[in-house]
């Protein structure tokens, strides 16, 4: 039996914070008292938080093809990823992996097979401090990606899919002013190039995407996988959404879409770094917009792995109606209980120790410690 103290530590409960001790056994949380003892570690007086839960990060392929053209060790690429996950606080994380290739982009049938079997052995090999799960990203208007998920038929790894169209004139690109930028400026196409590029896509959505959306919700819903939305702008959208069982609301580009994912009972994801930026890197809805009306439910670090500890504490201090718990519940709790991860997500007794030690004088929050199932990590 291993057994440890935190104390002298502001402790963010669901509803509270209190100032005491924790006691891990096991890699449990053993107890939780008010008050300090004189064994254990000495918080002195920083915040221990429940471990942040992360759904959706792009982050791992950002150090798998780091440069157009260019991939790297798959484990060392894995390897990089989760040393700044975990140092940045997040000690569950769902890796996403593409599903689907087409002249957008995408990576070959098999590369991503390949990848999550990576990750499968690192973990093997303790070589990985975050529990590392896999969210399938599916593009749901190419051709292939029904292609692609049989490779991940029988991977109790998966938890999570979203189902995705990046399409033009439509969810994300509901205007061709963002599309433009995207497409156009960044390819150097002509007007001539490009609009035959937009004419290919929206064909291939009309040709795909309603049958690929059938087939991998009912899929997932049999295996029991948490089924995303993703970039909802209509309530015909989420209408959809309802209809496939869709849990997560990942992005909703309109207010009309997020008040209704969340109405349905949908957990909506909004990423962090629109919280700390103030607005959305691609021209959509502010996601502190959703916060102040009460229809933002769960955060992601998207791109930037310290956003998810970062904007729980700017969200507390600028939104009126939020406290620091309720915060936290967004990067912790609510993510875990949207995917079935009951073990996780709180301070509570008789569930995992993964805990985060965080220290707040001014600004910007510094993580001190990182433990996953009562095992320092970080």
């Amino acid at each position: 039996m291993t057994e440890q103290v935190l104390t002298h530590a502001r402790i963010v409960l669901q509803d509270e914070i209190i100032e005491g001790s924790v006691q891990i056994k096991d890699g449990l949380i053993a107890d939780i008292s008010e008050g300090t003892s004189r064994l254990g570690e000495n918080f002195e007086g920083d915040y221990l938080i429940a471990g942040l839960v992360e759904l959706h990060t792009d982050h791992l392929e950002q150090h798998y093809s780091p440069r157009p053209g260019v991939t790297w060790n798959k484990v060392a690429a894995i390897q990089a990823h989760d040393a700044q996950i975990s140092s940045s606080g997040i000690t569950t994380v769902f890796d996403c992996l593409r599903l689907g290739s087409d002249e957008d982009g995408g990576f070959a049938r098999g590369e991503m097979r390949q990848m999550a079997d990576a990750i499968e052995q690192a973990q093997r090999e303790g070589r990985l401090r975050a529990d590392h799960l896999l969210h399938l990203r599916c593009e749901v208007a190419s051709a292939d990606v029904l292609e692609h998920f049989e490779d991940f038929e029988d991977d109790a790894q998966v938890k999570l899919i979203s189902l995705m169209d990046h399409s033009p004139g439509q969810r994300q690109f509901q205007t061709m002013d963002q599309y433009i930028v995207f497409y156009q400026k960044k390819r150097g196409l002509s007007d001539e190039a490009f609009q035959a590029f937009v004419d290919r896509r929206v064909a291939a959505s009309a040709k795909y995407s309603t049958n690929h959306r059938d087939y991998l919700s009912a899929q997932c819903l049999a295996r029991g996988i948490t089924i995303a939305s993703h970039d909802d702008a209509t309530q015909s959208h989420v209408e959809e959404a309802i209809g496939h069982g869709v849990k997560l609301a990942e992005f909703p580009t309109s207010v009309e879409a997020a008040q209704a994912s969340h109405g349905a009972g949908m957990s909506v994801l909004m990423g962090a770094p629109n919280i700390v930026r103030g607005k959305s890197h691609s021209g959509n809805i502010a996601a502190r917009d959703l916060a102040e009306i009460g229809v933002l439910d769960v955060l992601s670090s998207d791109y930037v792995p310290f956003s998810l500890l970062y904007a729980p504490f700017l969200l507390a201090d600028q939104v009126e109606g939020i406290t620091l718990p309720a915060a936290i519940s967004m990067v912790t709790a609510t993510p875990a209980r949207t995917v079935g991860l009951m073990d996780r997500g709180r301070i509570a007794n008789g569930l995992r120790a993964d805990l985060v030690r965080v220290r707040r004088n001014n600004d910007v929050p510094v993580v001190r410690s990182v433990w996953r199932q009562g095992r320092r990590v970080a």
